[in-house]
């Protein structure tokens, strides 16, 4: 199920690997780019003129706005608290925890291998570093980097 009939895609959408991707119950926008080895879950949303980078996993919960840089192998995260079993010791199903909703706002970039933590929301033209671990949110035009993410510039002020 590479790319499921339940996807809204807009206009000219690139998928350069439709058969090298796992898009369910999602809403991609026009002229987004999304590369291979790609998941995007149900009730997540990308923007318009995006680029979502291989090895990329979007996670149900996570909305990103228009002209998003999205790096290679990022990871989304939407519970702060997962477990595989109820305490009963039943497999866990959708009923037994909340999705925490993640924000990605315009034109931010988010480096190769950062992991974004539930719950952040990330400010409109801000920067996460590659390899960052954002476990908070993060300002309109920030760069952050480092584990856990820490402010380290403005994008606003690059020479």
């Amino acid at each position: 199920m590479p790319v499921s009939e339940t996807v809204v895609l807009g206009k000219s959408v690139a998928i350069f690997h439709p058969d090298l991707v796992n898009l369910y119950g999602c809403v991609v926008g026009d002229e987004t780019k999304i590369g291979a080895f790609v998941e995007i879950q149900k009730n997540a949303s990308i923007g318009a003129r995006c680029k979502i980078s291989s090895h990329t996993f979007v996670c149900e919960g996570v909305v990103i706005a228009d002209e998003v840089f999205v790096g290679h192998g990022v990871m989304f995260i939407n519970d702060r608290f997962p477990r595989a079993t109820t305490e009963e010791g039943g497999l866990q199903t959708e009923v037994d925890w909340q999705v925490e909703q993640t924000f990605v706002g315009e034109r931010a970039s988010i480096g190769s291998n950062a992991t974004i933590v539930a719950g952040v929301r990330l400010g409109v033209g801000s920067m996460v570093g590659a390899g960052a671990v954002v476990t908070k949110d993060v300002d309109d035009y920030a760069i952050v980097a480092g584990v856990p993410a820490r402010v380290i510039g403005d994008t606003r002020k690059r020479s």
